[in-house]
């Protein structure tokens, strides 16, 4: 029989919400879409038709409403895989554990979860401001070398990837994982690009730039640039979506990673409309989950 789950470690608030997110059980779509920053949500449910749910607690905000009759929640995740932690963990807490009696319920519910976040190229004839889609995600930030997660990794991938960059001397051994498929396919279109993202640890030297402090890897953009896997390039760089990727198919959910690509680290460029190049994917977005 399962053992029900300490309050140490499923933390609840006083009035039954999960902790960090501040939302119950109720408050949950099936659809969700993620946002690194919390300005961004309301963007995204200004196109609502209603809103049902406004909640939210540090970086985390959420909304829960109606686009064309479907249900939808959007949420803010911060920047990074730290916070990814917090939120993929605690969104299927909420739907796939029983907070009265805290144990995993028998029956699991699937989430589509959809990132709309913004992203640097490191492919110079990727132009700004257009959309990519993240085939699959290589992760430098290590977040899931701390689950048991070889079923969920594509670790051909990795290993064909550390082989190429030969950084293990340094420490840096990333991990790799493949977007779901079927929302693949339900999001492509000759409006979008394919590719291979890079998710990094950080924006400044874990991404090769150097303001007064240099970067010890300082190949690392051109090496990324010039891997080759079954002729995919790795086309950009963020930090969150190897972690999504990851923590939705350990739990047995969907992900996929839309980027607006606002600057090109190969040329220097950075988009001089990326309100607007936003906007243009959330649209996109919407369109696509209610086609």
């Amino acid at each position: 029989m399962a053992s029900s789950i300490s309050d140490s470690e499923l933390i609840l608030n006083p009035d039954g919400s999960i902790y960090h997110l501040n939302l119950l059980p109720k408050d949950v779509a099936s659809t969700i879409i993620t946002v690194g920053d919390p300005n961004r949500v309301s963007q995204v449910t200004k196109h609502f038709d209603s809103i049902e749910v406004e909640k939210g607690r540090r970086e985390f905000q959420a909304h829960t409403g109606y686009y064309k009759q479907k249900k939808i929640t959007v949420i803010s995740t911060g920047i990074g895989t730290d916070n990814i932690d917090i939120v993929f963990n605690e969104l299927d807490a909420l739907v796939n554990i029983d907070f009265h009696t805290r144990k995993v319920k028998n029956e699991k519910k699937q989430l589509d979860f959809i990132r709309i976040g913004t992203s640097g190229t490191i492919q110079s004839n990727i132009p700004v401001d257009s959309f990519l889609m993240s085939e699959r995600a290589v992760g430098f930030d290590g977040l899931l070398h701390f689950y048991d997660a070889g079923q969920v990794r594509n670790q051909k991938l990795e290993r064909e990837l550390n082989q190429f960059v030969g950084w293990r001397a340094h420490d840096v051994i990333p991990y790799a994982v493949d977007a779901d498929a079927k929302l693949r396919e339900r999001f492509s279109s000759n409006r979008i690009r394919l590719g291979i993202t890079a998710t990094n640890s950080g924006f400044y030297g874990p991404q090769g730039r150097s303001l007064r402090l240099k970067p010890k890897l300082l190949d690392f953009n051109d090496q990324l640039a010039a891997f080759r896997y079954e002729n995919e390039l790795i086309t950009n760089l963020e930090m969150e979506t190897a972690g999504i990727y990851g923590l939705a198919k350990l739990h047995g959910h969907r992900a996929i990673s839309l980027n607006a690509i606002l600057a090109n680290r190969a040329t220097g460029e950075f988009s001089k409309n990326a309100f607007l190049t936003v906007e243009n994917l959330i649209k996109y977005t919407l369109e696509k989950l209610v086609s």
